[in-house]
């Protein structure tokens, strides 16, 4: 994904109005790409791409957190070493999962090879579980997506011409408002809400979220993702992506609580596994009749041993790297579209992670109009280019040449 949509010198572009892409694909030269002012090392973990156990080496070894920050760890600490790099500035960049993987490693690398980065990029990443998984006991996902729902809703036009006439970024800021002020108090009072103030919570959620004042009281204001996804444009029969909440797609019929499939995922992961295939074998004559995975379902089960009995959440061993190394930096990246792991989210990771306020000097926040993969709309990849050549400035703590 970010080899060829976003820091490799081949991309595949994309329509930035979110229409698909027809067969056959083609990658274009990267005029975005970072490869001007660092080297780029891409990893691909145990069980993805073409990365294999060993013979006779149980796959288990590698298929949890703690499993894959230590394989991923050692490559990075060997690679190092092999190519005589200890002594140039280092950063490493995750994207979804890889936020997590990012955290982990921030701590193990330091701890273990007492090997000191220059700083780590998130895009799009998942680090606290807590925001993102729904359950009738957990709250923080409901407020956490809100503001997505309405930045969705604004794209395909469903909120009303007051709010329709407002910049995505005002928008979004009125959800995010809303969702602590009001939104996340009513949900704390679970049942115990009155009926005037669930009317009233009910009433403005419907304008944040293009959903029906009756949906919303009978889910018990309560939505998750997939629920959305699927009722939002349930009248024009369409459904919304899950990677990207701008692609839209249609089920067998327009009755079911949740849709068949990602319409996100089903106009991007093809153009992405036809182009990689091509470029290994014919520009890199790399051979390879496995499948390359793109995904992770090769990679189950997985496990999250580290966090039994409590959400999976790798945000405090981050805070550890960066207040223990005053010179690490921090960037994170967030699609507005983004209804897998939404940027508010990641906003109330980062919120609670106790930074001092020494240390949150070194963090930096972008929101861009893309949603998971925000590199596939072409405004956003340039403008997280830029972004990007700014950080690394600061991290390494001299002018990218």
């Amino acid at each position: 994904w970010l080899h060829l949509g976003m820091l490799g010198p081949k991309i595949i572009r994309f329509p930035d109005d979110a229409s698909l892409l027809s067969p056959p694909y083609h990658l274009d030269e990267n005029h975005q790409s970072l490869l001007d002012i660092t080297d780029l090392v891409f990893i691909d973990p145990v069980s993805t791409g073409y990365s294999r156990p060993a013979k006779d080496v149980n796959k288990s070894d590698f298929h949890g957190y703690n499993e894959d920050v230590r394989s991923v760890g050692q490559f990075i600490h060997d690679y190092t070493t092999l190519n005589e790099r200890w002594l140039s500035p280092k950063l490493i960049l995750g994207e979804s999962y890889g936020g997590l993987r990012v955290a982990g490693l921030s701590g193990y690398l330091r701890d273990h090879y007492k090997m000191e980065l220059n700083g780590a990029v998130v895009i799009s990443g998942a680090i606290n579980f807590q925001t993102l998984r729904f359950s009738p006991s957990n709250d923080v996902p409901d407020v956490c997506f809100l503001p997505t729902y309405t930045a969705t809703a604004w794209y395909h036009k469903q909120l009303d011409d007051e709010m329709q006439s407002l910049p995505l970024a005002e928008v979004v800021a009125k959800s995010e408002k809303f969702a602590y002020q009001k939104y996340a108090p009513a949900l704390l009072k679970g049942t115990g809400i009155s009926k005037k103030e669930r009317q009233r919570v009910a009433k403005e959620l419907a304008s944040l979220t293009g959903l029906s004042e009756a949906y919303l009281l009978s889910s018990n204001l309560k939505i998750s993702m997939q629920r959305f996804g699927k009722e939002l444009l349930r009248d024009e029969g369409l459904t919304v992506g899950r990677f990207d909440g701008r692609y839209t797609s249609i089920d067998r019929d327009s009755a079911g609580e949740t849709p068949e499939f990602d319409a996100s995922g089903a106009a991007i992961f093809g153009p992405f596994t036809a182009c990689l295939n091509d470029y290994m074998h014919r520009d890199l004559k790399y051979k390879d009749r496995r499948v390359y995975e793109i995904l992770t379902g090769n990679v189950h089960p997985w496990s999250y041993k580290p966090f039994e009995g409590r959400y999976v959440d790798a945000s405090e061993t981050l805070r550890g790297a960066m207040a223990a190394n005053p010179s690490f930096k921090l960037f994170v990246a967030c699609g507005y579209y983004d209804l897998a792991t939404p940027h508010f989210a990641m906003e109330y990771t980062i919120d609670h992670m106790g930074l001092s306020p020494e240390r949150s000097k070194n963090l930096t926040i972008k929101h861009y109009e893309g949603g998971h993969m925000m590199y596939v709309h072409e405004p956003s990849l340039k403008q997280l280019r830029q972004d990007l050549v700014e950080f690394y400035e600061g991290a390494v703590g001299q002018p990218a040449e």
